[in-house]
């Protein structure tokens, strides 16, 4: 009776051992690399998992652009020059207007945002022109993971007033639109104006390709950026440069 009883006690700390050694200790399980597609402001369309070494890389890009995101240094007064395939455009924005929006922009610019081609990918008559989804996924995915929240609203979104996109509370990123007209309904909702056009405002954008509409899919344009853009709509315009004055 002893010795089966010894070797019943031998087989359960066998089995105790095995068992610990599976869960690998108390810690943690690893976790997966997080999706990049979790990130976005704009979630639409899934995305393969970052390697380790590709995560490291994101992390180390996002921190250079947090370094940059500082208001206070950014004028109280200045204009963006924005070259595209159709001509210039000039803004000028006011920093009490939208603080921490003008702050966003100001930042895109010194970090050549825009000098990569970005599309006029929403182009609709009597409403709206929409940019600002980077060409190449992954610097679209780097900048959607640095979101800004909301400014109040101080000005009225009237014709030729430029205003950032949102997916809902304090979800801006880098999306952008022109008020091709009075869209004053759209003060409610809280988007709230940079600044306006005060150069190539007719010239420039009534010239823009409208053909495609709302047509583009913005998850496809995340995912496979600029190729998607001029396979799929080859006439649209885009932004080439913007500079600050």
């Amino acid at each position: 009776m002893a010795r089966r009883r010894n070797v019943l006690v031998g087989v359960g700390v066998l089995c105790l051992f095995l068992f610990v050694l599976h869960r690998g200790g108390d810690g943690p399980a690893p976790q997966a690399t997080i999706p990049v597609n979790n990130l976005r402001s704009f979630e639409t369309t899934a995305e393969p998992a970052a390697g380790a070494a590709e995560a490291e890389v994101k992390h180390a890009e996002v921190q250079h652009v947090e370094q940059v995101r500082d208001p206070k240094v950014v004028p109280d007064v200045f204009r963006v020059r924005f070259s595209t395939t159709k001509g210039d455009l000039v803004f000028e924005l006011t920093k009490a207007l939208a603080p921490l929006g003008v702050a966003q922009v100001y930042r895109m610019v010194l970090e050549k945002f825009f000098d990569e081609g970005i599309a006029f990918f929403r182009c609709v008559p009597n409403f709206v022109v929409q940019f600002g989804i980077h060409g190449d996924p992954m610097q679209s995915a780097i900048w959607r993971a640095n979101r800004i929240d909301d400014d109040p609203v101080k000005t009225s979104n009237k014709k030729g007033t430029l205003t950032f996109a949102s997916a809902g509370k304090n979800t801006r990123t880098t999306q952008l639109f022109i008020n091709l007209v009075d869209n004053v309904g759209l003060d409610n909702s809280g988007f709230s104006p940079l600044g306006k056009c005060v150069e190539g405002c007719d010239e420039v954008l009534e010239n823009l390709n409208f053909d495609y509409g709302e047509k583009p899919s913005q998850g496809s344009i995340q995912t496979k950026g600029n190729e998607y853009l001029r396979s799929t709509f080859p006439h649209l315009d885009y932004i080439t440069k913007a500079v600050i004055e």
